[in-house]
């Protein structure tokens, strides 16, 4: 990963809860996907494509979120030699992608799009824990990883990281403010944890400095998907008013 200069990025400037929940489209078709975005509308900021829509639909999906006028968080955790990995990225950028994933163990490329995207590294997965660590034969506790990537993605000029909430208050005290901390695995109290191991709820999320959160099922499951991220931003923002 080439080391330079951090460049600036207006991902946790905003204070508008709004802007900071990034909703999930974890289905398998376009069609449903716009169905969903049609029924959440504006109650979320931003919309995150993974792999299992991504595959199914390719770019075109992308394409019609960002002429909609929706923001994109295209989590394809990219990870392969640094060149593959910055074709990628600008292929990315060419869609108008707003945030975009990569491994912090792989290489960043943030130096291919100038900063026309947002690129986020994912430290450790969620559905990980201590045990799956020295499994996989890294040393030390998920959260000695987490800072050990967050510190690598932040000299690598990387504009935030992913992590689990429960270590977004020790990056957040270690790397300072100015950098995003994009926590998957939030759930509102009572939710089911499902496939994620390292889980908080929205306001824990925020309280320990998270800069957006991701919610999937217990918003895209929802009776009334609009209500339920109004929901979820109210904690939001008690969360940020006592903090």
């Amino acid at each position: 990963m080439a080391i330079h200069s951090p460049v600036s990025t207006g991902l946790p400037a905003s204070s508008g809860m709004r802007e900071r929940l990034i909703v999930a489209l974890d289905v398998g078709s376009a069609s449903e996907a716009q169905k969903l975005v049609a029924r959440i509308g504006d109650a979320a900021g931003i919309y995150k494509v993974g792999l299992q829509l991504f595959i199914a639909e390719g770019p075109g999906i992308v394409r019609d979120l960002v002429s909609s006028g929706r923001l994109v968080f295209l989590d394809l955790k990219l990870h392969d030699i640094p060149t593959t990995v910055a074709l990628a990225v600008k292929s990315a950028a060419e869609l108008g992608v707003h945030m975009l994933t990569v491994h912090a163990s792989g290489g960043a490329a943030t130096e291919a799009v100038a900063g026309r995207v947002n690129i986020l590294a994912v430290t450790v997965l969620t559905s990980l824990n201590d045990e799956d660590m020295q499994e996989t034969g890294v040393s030390g506790r998920v959260s000695d990883q987490v800072l050990r990537m967050a510190a690598l993605a932040q000299s690598a000029g990387c504009q935030g990281i992913v992590t689990s909430p429960r270590e977004s208050l020790m990056v957040r005290k270690s790397l300072g403010e100015g950098f995003a901390i994009v926590t998957p695995g939030v759930r509102p109290a009572g939710a089911e944890s499902n496939d994620q191991q390292r889980i908080a709820t929205p306001g824990q999320a925020i309280s320990n400095g998270a800069s957006h959160i991701v919610v999937g099922r217990p918003i895209t499951h929802a009776p009334d998907p609009a209500k339920a991220a109004a929901a979820i931003i109210s904690e939001m923002e008690q969360a940020k008013n006592i903090r």
